[in-house]
């Protein structure tokens, strides 16, 4: 088992390095255009944030690989991990977006009115009254999407492409679990290492799942 576990290490470093930047960006990104749209739904701006959301929700993954390659590799002339990470933002951002106008939405207009009636701005009872009483739905559609993007390998072909040794300098090519899968699987003589890697890969998913469930319980509207 720790033989396997240091054949990976690369893969895992990579794949946890990459999640933490994107969730790094798509959380406060998220959360923000989530508030607006539950705030202005029938602004234009909000109608046209909302058309993106579902857009990017249904584009396949190997298509924001590409689009990722042209806009981030090319021009750098390279692949590295935070191309990879911009692929992983985009796929998680209509996720986290969604979770937070949903779980806003089912907040009882009354709870927003007492923080204003009290004096409140109304941009201090959006960050201390409405976001913190939709916290469990906000962090439940956060660990949805880490654990939606983790096991994605098409995009992170097109952006990351691979690293043999442990990498810690984003602006390298990197490896990650899927990518390790997806080699094992294509070297005889390493299949025996795609159940090792994919078991990870598994207990983790199931963890972050196990923990959104919690997290929604605990904190349910």
């Amino acid at each position: 088992m720790g033989a396997t576990f240091s054949v990976i290490s690369n893969g895992i470093l990579g794949t946890l390095l990459m999640l933490i930047i994107s969730v790094v960006v798509a959380v406060p990104i998220g959360i923000l255009c989530g508030v607006y749209l539950s705030e202005n739904r029938e602004s234009r701006v909000a109608q046209i944030i909302s058309y993106m959301t579902d857009l990017l929700q249904g584009t396949p993954s190997i298509i924001i690989g590409i689009i990722v390659y042209i806009w981030v590799v090319v021009p750098t002339r390279g692949y590295s991990g935070l191309a990879g990470s911009v692929a992983l933002f985009i796929m998680m951002l209509p996720l986290i977006i969604r979770s937070t106008e949903e779980t806003l939405k089912m907040l009882p207009i009354s709870l927003k009115e007492a923080g204003l009636a009290l004096g409140g701005s109304y941009p201090r009872v959006i960050l201390r009254v409405l976001l913190p009483s939709a916290f469990g739905g906000v962090f439940t559609g956060v660990l949805l999407a880490v654990s939606r993007v983790i096991g994605e390998t098409a995009p992170l072909m097109f952006t990351a492409l691979g690293c043999s040794i442990i990498q810690w300098d984003v602006r390298r090519p990197m490896s990650a679990v899927p990518l390790l899968i997806w080699e094992f699987f294509n070297d005889p003589n390493m299949q025996n290492l795609v159940w090792s890697a994919s078991l990870f890969l598994l207990i983790f998913v199931l963890f972050l799942n196990l923990t959104a469930k919690y997290f929604a319980k605990k904190w349910k509207i």
